[in-house]
């Protein structure tokens, strides 16, 4: 059973930085779309970062320059590394795996066509 275990969520001040954590278990072949979503209260989750089994990476324009997704050398562990943070940020944060395709990874993509997620970070970013 593939399970995501995201931590490193946390309160910082604007223009702080932190850095989320996913780790994966479970799996048998490496996952060939990974990404993390978030959620504010009251809106609907959104993309964020996808990264493809190439190693391709996507960011939605929100967090273009500031956020970087990528995953250690045994692909078991996903980051998102986030920098210069903003109250606009605040958000649960999830990460998403998907072991079914890869053509349609971007953060604009579907949150279904992610087969397994976990069970998310709350990220607070105070002005």
């Amino acid at each position: 059973q593939v399970q995501l275990v995201e931590s490193g969520g946390g309160s910082v001040q604007a223009g702080g930085s932190l850095r989320l954590s996913c780790a994966v278990f479970g799996y048998r072949y490496d996952p060939l779309c990974m990404g993390w979503f978030r959620q504010a209260s009251g809106k609907e989750r959104e993309g964020v970062a996808t990264i493809d089994h190439n190693g391709s990476t996507a960011y939605a324009d929100s967090v273009k320059g500031r956020f970087t997704i990528s995953q250690d050398g045994a692909k078991n562990t996903l980051y998102l590394q986030m920098n210069t943070l903003k109250p606009e940020d605040t958000a649960m944060y999830y990460c998403a795996a998907s072991f079914s395709g890869s053509s349609w990874c971007v953060p604009s993509a579907a949150p279904r066509r992610f087969g397994y997620w976990g069970q998310g970070t709350q990220v607070i970013v105070s002005s």
